[in-house]
């Protein structure tokens, strides 16, 4: 019975397989930056409301999230920071609960003159999708859609809650997935299309941002001898964080996940600004760090050690000694999170579902993987005891130039997540 409806779930997603391509064009073809993702969550609204779904859209309120586990220091303000999610009910409630997540919001293009193609004019050439935001991750979104349109294809639905999550803020904070914590969003599993080759991810790292303001002494160039740069100032501290960098990344301090890897941590110096005027001594500079975290490493601990480190490296500059950095958080503050740590009854029969369904799509065994990112993942996994499946498919250069999904996998994907659910939730019919 059960190869029977995989068989039928599969007929589906390649029938309508088209139409989801197209639809995927469309959604990357809305520019979702942060800030400006207005027109694609109203895309998503139609979309799923055109199906049925029971809507819910709602503006993110700092105050209502900002004393929950999880929450990250916002860049900005909120005024247009909309999540929209889609409700499937189920008549006879027999199943476990799903949640479909995955985020809307896409990073800055760069350089426009370095993409072959313009970024929001998706293009399909040799099997893969050009476009930014293709595949991290509205690739992902139109899987989880067109997943729930093959069982509908079928006549069938899931036989128990599913809440279908198009949020903000994914790539700088996750508050959009915790504003639906908050609002009362929970399942009995979650499930993440992220661009991660069809495995499955076993554990993600914890990011911290931070930004470092230095101040300098003007003068003009012809005395700069009685002046302080702000912008050299930054470098011995930049140097410092990366001999941190690698002392984090020591054997002794990885954890299982990664105790294969010599440098799953990464410190990225992301964007550095100063100075007024050429032929002025910089009086001011600022830069932006990412740096990451093991999972179970502590936050607070690994800031005070950032702080410690920064200061210190300042205290051996005869200007900065006197006129110490100022050290801002802004944005991540992520914890780390490792799915392979839950033994919980719920995890291992998610995971073995997910397994199956992967095997049934591809003919293969899931790949498990230990990935040097983070993801929305950690809210359900950490926060709320539910487990969260990060799955999807393959994609190229997702923050680079030139982004690309490969459209078999996300069939392949597509038709993974369509049995999954139908395991996991069971089905009834429409």
């Amino acid at each position: 019975m059960q190869t029977e409806l995989n068989t039928q779930l599969c007929n589906a997603v390649d029938a309508a397989f088209d139409r989801q391509v197209a639809f995927l064009a469309e959604l990357t073809a809305h520019p979702s930056t942060r800030g400006n993702e207005q027109s694609a969550q109203a895309f998503m609204a139609r979309e799923l409301s055109a199906r049925g779904y029971e809507l819910d859209q709602w503006q993110i309120d700092i105050a209502e999230i900002q004393h929950l586990p999880g929450f990250s220091p916002v860049l900005g303000p909120y005024e247009d920071a909309v999540n929209v999610v889609g409700t499937h009910r189920s008549k006879t409630g027999t199943g476990r609960s799903l949640i479909l997540n995955g985020h809307i919001d896409v990073v800055p293009t760069g350089p426009l003159d370095m993409w072959d193609t313009p970024p929001f004019e998706p293009s399909v050439k040799d099997g893969w999708l050009y476009g930014r935001g293709g595949g991290d991750m509205k690739a992902g979104l139109a899987s989880n859609l067109f997943a729930l349109d093959a069982l509908s294809a079928c006549g069938l639905a899931p036989a128990a809650d599913v809440f279908y999550q198009s949020v903000v803020e994914e790539e700088c904070t996750g508050n959009g997935a915790l504003a639906c914590l908050a609002r009362g969003y929970k399942a009995d599993a979650a499930l993440i299309p992220e661009p991660f080759s069809e495995h499955l991810v076993t554990a993600q790292l914890g990011v911290l941002w931070f930004r470092v303001h230095l101040k300098g002494l003007p003068t003009h160039v012809a005395y700069a001898g009685s002046g302080a740069n702000a912008i050299e100032a930054a470098v011995p501290l930049i140097t410092a964080l990366h001999d941190m960098e690698h002392r984090w990344n020591a054997a002794e301090n990885r954890t299982s996940d990664y105790a294969h890897m010599d440098h799953a941590l990464n410190l990225n110096v992301g964007k550095i600004e100063g100075g007024d005027w050429t032929s002025s001594v910089p009086a001011w500079c600022v830069f932006d760090v990412r740096m990451g975290l093991f999972p179970g490493q502590s936050i607070e601990a690994a800031k005070a050690e950032i702080e410690q480190v920064i200061l210190e490296a300042a205290r051996q500059n005869d200007f900065l000694r006197n006129s110490l950095p100022e050290i801002v958080y802004h944005g991540f503050h992520a914890e780390g999170y490792a799915l392979s740590q839950d033994s919980s009854a719920k995890a291992t029969s998610a995971i073995a579902a997910l397994e199956n369904a992967h095997r049934s799509a591809t003919g293969e065994d899931l790949v498990r993987e230990a990935i040097t990112a983070t993801t929305d993942a950690r809210f359900f996994g950490l926060y709320a005891d539910t487990p969260a499946l990060v799955y999807g498919p393959r994609a190229e250069a997702i923050h680079g130039f030139n982004e690309r999904v490969d459209l078999e996998s996300m069939r392949r994907v597509t038709k993974a997540t369509a049995m999954f659910i139908a395991d996991w939730c069971g089905v009834e019919h429409i």
